[in-house]
């Protein structure tokens, strides 16, 4: 393939800020240094109840103060997606060194993935509405039901008025939302664009994921996030929120900013599964996969490390897993393989906190471990342990929904194009 096809600056969007909510922490300096200790942020369950279901394990976001980032005349309209939202938006804007003015708020927007939206509220609603009546719902709860409440709150709070849209789209909302917010970019609506996801834990959802054996323990053994392993036994649920501030590279060299890496390549694909299963087929995830590597000139040969999707579960892992084998098996060099659900747990909307952890990657040159993998399910370049310190120049992300959905994501280091 032409790996020397010319682009100019305008065409190569790059990562210039990170911001995160996350059970590791908020802000890329903890969350970094911890998710390459390999720490595990997940925890028995504290912000609700689980005794009337088998799991009881969770990673929730605990150590985040939202008044360190949001007005106090916004903080009361907000829920628990919106204040994670706002927060992680302001943050990567100020990574970015973009401030919010009367001669660019037009230019900069936000695409939001989420997969369930606020299900705390709505059970808050809905429960008050059968109890006690219309009549005495808080009428501040009500706008927060709505998906694109969490955007909507991030661009009040911040003051910026460009594109502003909300992707529901399972498991790969996040990546979605990312993919799209690049083609805003290329097509010029935007000069910075916001994007990623988020999701929280609530005892509604969380109850809900049992009751179809998503969650660890699924028909025994030990509770826990174990992806990629034989011993694998379902998901740990997790929340948090992740966002990417983009821009085109012309527009960040002008005004000198920092670079975390180019998102090179988007693929986006299907294979039948129904609503709540995970796809069996492995064809899906070649073809999409393949699709982002055109997308960005490549070739499998060229991928350094691949941010799987596996996040424990035993179709997900299994079919992930071969794919990949079938995909790099004729490569002389084979990718580094992690997932960072081990540490983090399954938001569905993680994918905005998985592409800051490797753009995080690209830019620092390690790659995290895959917490909570011993024994690997095939024979592959798994990063077990302890971080992997290795240049990496063209990395992919995984997304993989139930359904049988995909996006995969190419980022690469700049210094490498």
């Amino acid at each position: 393939m032409d790996h020397d096809r010319e682009r100019s600056d305008s065409e190569c969007i790059v990562v210039t800020g990170l911001g995160l909510v996350t059970p590791l922490g908020a802000g890329k300096g903890e969350f970094s240094r911890r998710l390459s200790e390999g720490v595990c942020a997940i925890d028995t369950v504290q912000s609700f109840d689980t005794s009337a279901v088998s799991s009881h394990l969770g990673a929730e976001v605990r150590d985040f103060n939202p008044r360190d980032f949001i007005s106090v005349k916004n903080l009361r309209r907000m829920d628990k997606t919106s204040l994670m939202t706002a927060a992680s938006a302001r943050m990567a804007l100020d990574d970015a060194g973009v401030a919010v003015s009367a001669e660019n708020r037009d230019r900069i927007g936000i695409i939001l993935g989420t997969s369930f939206g606020a299900t705390d509220v709505t059970v808050q609603i809905a429960g008050t509405l059968l109890g006690e009546g219309p009549s005495s719902v808080n009428p501040i709860l009500v706008p927060n039901t709505v998906m694109n409440a969490p955007a909507g709150h991030a661009s009040i709070e911040l003051g910026f008025r460009g594109v502003n849209i909300t992707v529901t789209h399972f498991a790969v909302s996040a990546e979605t939302a990312i993919a799209y917010a690049v083609s805003e970019i290329k097509r010029g609506t935007a000069d910075f664009m916001l994007a990623g996801g988020v999701d929280i834990l609530s005892k509604f959802y969380y109850e809900s994921l049992t009751k179809f054996h998503g969650l660890s323990p699924n028909k025994g053994g030990l509770e826990g996030a174990r992806p990629f392993d034989v011993l694998r036994n379902g998901y740990v649920a997790g929340e948090g929120c992740g966002i990417l501030c983009l821009e085109s590279l012309s527009s960040a060299r002008r005004r000198g900013a920092e670079i975390y890496c180019e998102i090179t390549g988007t693929g986006m694909g299907s294979s039948p599964a129904t609503p709540t299963e995970w796809p069996k087929d492995t064809g899906g995830i070649r073809r999409t996969f393949l699709r982002a590597l055109h997308n960005a000139n490549l070739d499998p040969g060229d991928i350094t490390a691949v941010m799987a999707s596996a996040n424990g579960d035993r179709v997900l892992d299994a079919s992930e897993a071969q794919a990949y084998d079938e995909l790099f098996n004729a490569c002389e060099q084979k990718p580094f393989v992690t997932s960072v659900k081990g540490s983090l747990g399954e938001s569905f909307s993680s994918g905005g906190i998985r592409a800051c952890a490797l753009a995080l990657s690209v830019k620092n040159r390690w790659l995290p471990p895959t917490v909570g993998l011993s024994n690997p399910l095939v024979p592959m370049n798994f990063v077990m342990g302890q971080k992997k310190d290795i240049g990496v120049k063209h990395a992919v992300l995984a997304g993989i929904s139930f359904g049988g959905t995909y996006v995969y994501l190419v980022f690469s280091d700049c210094k490498s194009q």
